[in-house]
């Protein structure tokens, strides 16, 4: 039998990779994603809609906390950061769209599932670029979040260690772009504009990151079609 694994899934570029490459090394994944009240609430419609194309099992969980606001990415009231294509990453301190704790969360939910269902892993897609400005998705946050699991789980007391995968960690959005292609990965359903909409903005950080990736990595974005 496939082992199983938990997939952290939002619909966007970077979690369809991540997924897909957890299909491919033979797990029997469970996707996970969340409404936490982001402008980009059309994610969750590209979240169903590949999990339809990939025949995974798709859990949606929605999220009420009223703190989550204070970032730009939730509600309407902040204004998203448009910045140089050069500047992302690169501007002091920790940008306005980080949601506080939020990839703690998410994890956490991610790992009491597993732990409910008997997964060994949970998959997520932090990457190089992310981690450049977001604490939470740091290597150093996730090597410290598996072994608090180890604790604190059913499976972890049992010596059943909960693995963290982070596939893409060290990839730039050029190298996820071209492993997406390469396992067939449906790039065409996501989702990564942060402003939401019928159509990416191609303003916000996330329109320019992934335009970058996929000009570098030279292929045409098919989301764009």
């Amino acid at each position: 039998m496939k082992p199983e694994a938990v997939v952290l899934f939002s619909g966007g570029l970077d979690s369809t990779v991540a997924l897909c490459w957890a299909l491919r090394k033979g797990y029997r994944c469970s996707a996970v994603s969340f409404s936490y009240g982001q402008r980009h609430e059309r994610e969750n419609l590209s979240a169903r809609a590949i999990a339809r194309r990939l025949g995974v099992k798709l859990y949606g969980i929605k999220l009420d906390f009223p703190w989550f606001g204070t970032s730009s990415l939730v509600g309407r009231r902040g204004r998203l950061p448009e910045q140089k294509l050069s500047a992302i990453g690169r501007t002091a301190g920790i940008p306005s769209t980080y949601v506080p704790g939020r990839n703690l969360v998410f994890a956490s939910a991610g790992l009491s599932l597993a732990d409910a269902i008997g997964a060994r892993a949970v998959v997520l897609g932090p990457n190089v670029v992310d981690y450049s400005g977001y604490p939470d998705c740091r290597p150093a946050f996730y090597r410290a979040l598996e072994r608090a699991a180890a604790f604190g789980t059913r499976q972890g007391d049992r010596g059943e260690r909960i693995k963290l995968l982070t596939p893409l960690i060290r990839l730039s959005k050029a190298g996820i772009v071209r492993l997406g292609m390469k396992l067939g990965a449906p790039l065409d359903l996501t989702w990564s504009c942060y402003a939401g909409g019928r159509r990416p903005c191609g303003r916000c950080d996330s329109c320019k990151l992934r335009a970058k990736g996929f000009a570098e990595a030279g292929r045409a974005d098919p989301a764009l079609k």
